[in-house]
């Protein structure tokens, strides 16, 4: 009996009307999609189990999702608020530096959680039968609800440095949404790279601390953009289109009142979450068969 007279059997036929397909066959993006969204209460549920037993497993718990950005902007205030002084040159230097902190520390968790999803779990991969982008959507999740206490504690920084409480505001809701998008579109691509060569999120950490000080975390891009002459007009494109610093540049402009940010940065936070997403989802989507394997 050949392969194709065991695919037109009575038996295939009946498995095929109710969703069933042979093991090892590559499913249909729009099938896999939509069996992600059948178990888009596990994937809640997931996220909600592994963030108590995370918090559970120190005495700070949830604390230290706010203590680690604060640590860090108290060091970089330090090294570049008071000793290279750069409070001077920008207004409301603390605040400016906390946001960028902040910002970036969630989409450095994101991708880095992200990565690991496959390889942190795979003895559920190798056990259960599930579309594998459950994972690291439940952990991009799970940093998006830790996300939560962070930004109330931002938004009191900011207030209690002199800031007003303004309409602006109101847009954050939205960059945090774009950037986690972005976010989990980036954290496809890293899983499926980690599945297949573990080393890489050894590499991870160090990838995130440059992209860290490329993104204005602790600087204005746009007043050292404006340094560069003709002949480095291309380093000065490539940090303004940096998605890092859009979505830091579209938050101060929403928190500070005196840095607003163009316009056009919207545009760029949008097609920056939209591809990131699609081609991440698809990359991942593409290895499906392979994880757990090995």
């Amino acid at each position: 009996m050949t392969i194709g007279d065991i695919e037109r059997s009575p038996a295939s036929e009946l498995a095929a009307q109710h969703g069933l397909t042979p093991i090892g066959r590559q499913p249909s993006l729009v099938s896999y999609t939509a069996s992600i969204w059948e178990r888009r209460h596990f994937l809640l549920a997931f996220a909600r189990s592994h963030l108590q037993a995370d918090n559970s497993e120190s005495r700070l718990g949830q604390l230290w999702q706010v203590l680690n950005p604060l640590l860090n902007a108290a060091v970089y205030y330090l090294v570049f608020g008071v000793i290279f002084e750069s409070s001077k040159k920008i207004d409301h230097f603390l605040a400016f530096l906390v946001t960028g902190v902040f910002i970036f520390a969630f989409t450095q968790r994101t991708i880095q959680s992200g990565a690991k999803a496959i390889t942190s779990n795979i003895g559920l991969v190798r056990a259960l039968h599930f579309p594998r982008a459950v994972l690291p959507l439940a952990t991009s999740l799970e940093e998006f609800l830790r996300t939560g206490t962070s930004l109330l504690v931002l938004a009191l920084i900011v207030l209690g440095t002199g800031e007003p409480l303004g309409w602006s505001w109101l847009q954050m809701p939205v960059v945090i949404a774009l950037q986690l998008v972005f976010s989990i579109g980036i954290a496809f691509v890293f899983a499926r790279l980690t599945a297949a060569v573990r080393d890489v999120a050894q590499f991870l950490p160090f990838a995130m601390r440059i992209w860290m000080y490329l993104s204005g975390v602790m600087y204005s891009v746009t007043t050292l953009t404006d340094k560069f002459g003709a002949n480095h007009e291309w380093a000065a494109t490539l940090l303004t289109i940096n998605p890092a610093s859009i979505y830091i540049e579209l938050s101060r402009g929403a928190l500070l009142a005196d840095h607003p940010a163009a316009g056009w940065y919207w545009y760029a936070a949008v097609a920056w979450a939209v591809i990131a997403f699609v081609l991440g989802f698809i990359f991942f989507w593409r290895g499906e068969n392979s994880y757990g394997r090995g």
